[in-house]
């Protein structure tokens, strides 16, 4: 089993800790986090290893988990990187495209494994509905959650949005073409609610909408293709398929549609595809590992965390000066 180290003891890093412990793929080696009360917290109900330091958390693991604040991803990330360490490192990958851009070339020149940890790529429900998604034309997503002050240093696009700007980049293989955007502060002083449209070169339109100030959390994406739609829900982990299809005699309790005269009938399926129970966070862990092992491709790359981001910018330009154009060449 590889030997892991997690950087960042707060929220999320704790829940990396609990889940790192579960799993019977990758084993712990401890932490660090440089608040003592967070440590002490972490020692007393984990029983892990506080590490003095960032340094000789590296120097004991083979891969190091980054779970601190955005604003040092790119410092501790370089340095496990440049240790010729394995990283995973939580999204957004850095706070800038700049330091994104200088922790690609690290790593490529680390020859190492870098995995960002866009976790709804490991939520049960997407990959339940992926296998039934094949060239979306047209997507729309609701990503809003409850009033947090968690989070609201940076802007909704950065903290929710671009979790489904990762999904619909997956999903659609086409570059950007255009995007338009409008957002607003309204308790924090960077947006807190956002509404994004991104059109791609192959046609289809993608229109995001994300709020951290919402009165209910939601979690839901709708993927419109040919004679298809997928709904996919996040939260509850459900997913619905509405297929049209031949109209089949044999089946009495069919809902048909007539297309007019001289047009097949078309049956419409409504099918509910079975969701399995898994942790994705665990699961996103254990399969940077496995990608280690075997020496393939993490799910989620650094250039997927790269691309991810820069849209995430592009949006947060276009609110920020709604009529200047943002074309993608």
């Amino acid at each position: 089993m590889k030997k892991i180290g997690v950087l960042g003891a707060g929220h999320l890093g704790k829940i990396h800790i609990k889940c790192i412990l579960e799993s019977e793929k990758i084993d712990i080696v401890g932490f660090y986090d440089p608040d003592d009360s967070t440590s002490e917290e972490v020692v007393e109900k984990f029983g892990v290893k506080r590490f003095d330091s960032a340094e000789e958390l590296i120097e004991a693991s083979q891969i190091v988990d980054i779970v601190t604040p955005t604003t040092s991803h790119f410092a501790n990330a370089s340095k496990a990187l440049k240790s010729a360490r394995h990283v995973f490192i939580e999204k957004p990958l850095t706070t800038s495209l700049d330091e994104a851009s200088k922790l690609m070339d690290i790593a490529k020149e680390a020859s190492v494994k870098v995995q960002v940890g866009h976790v709804e790529r490991f939520n049960p429900a997407f990959l339940a509905a992926s296998s039934y998604i094949n060239n979306p034309m047209f997507i729309e997503t609701h990503r809003l959650a409850q009033f947090n002050p968690r989070g609201t240093d940076v802007p909704v696009v950065l903290d929710l949005m671009i979790h489904d700007i990762d999904i619909i980049i997956s999903v659609v293989k086409s570059e950007v073409k255009k995007i338009s955007a409008s957002g607003v502060a309204v308790v924090s002083e960077s947006p807190d609610i956002a509404n994004a449209r991104i059109e791609f070169h192959n046609g289809c339109v993608a229109n995001l909408t994300a709020s951290r100030i919402s009165m209910k959390n939601m979690r839901k994406s709708r993927f419109f293709q040919k004679d298809s739609y997928i709904a996919v829900d996040f939260l509850k982990k459900e997913v619905e398929r509405f297929e049209m299809q031949d109209y089949k005699d044999d089946n009495p309790f069919a809902l048909v549609m007539d297309l007019g005269e001289g047009k097949p009938k078309k049956q419409i399926i409504i099918d509910k595809p079975e969701v399995k129970e898994i942790n994705a966070i665990k699961t996103e862990l254990e399969m940077f590992a496995e990608s280690i092992e075997s020496d393939i491709e993490p799910m989620v790359t650094i250039q997927d965390g790269y691309n991810s981001l820069k849209i995430a910018y592009q949006v947060i330009e276009k609110i920020q000066k709604p009529y200047s154009v943002n074309k993608i060449e």
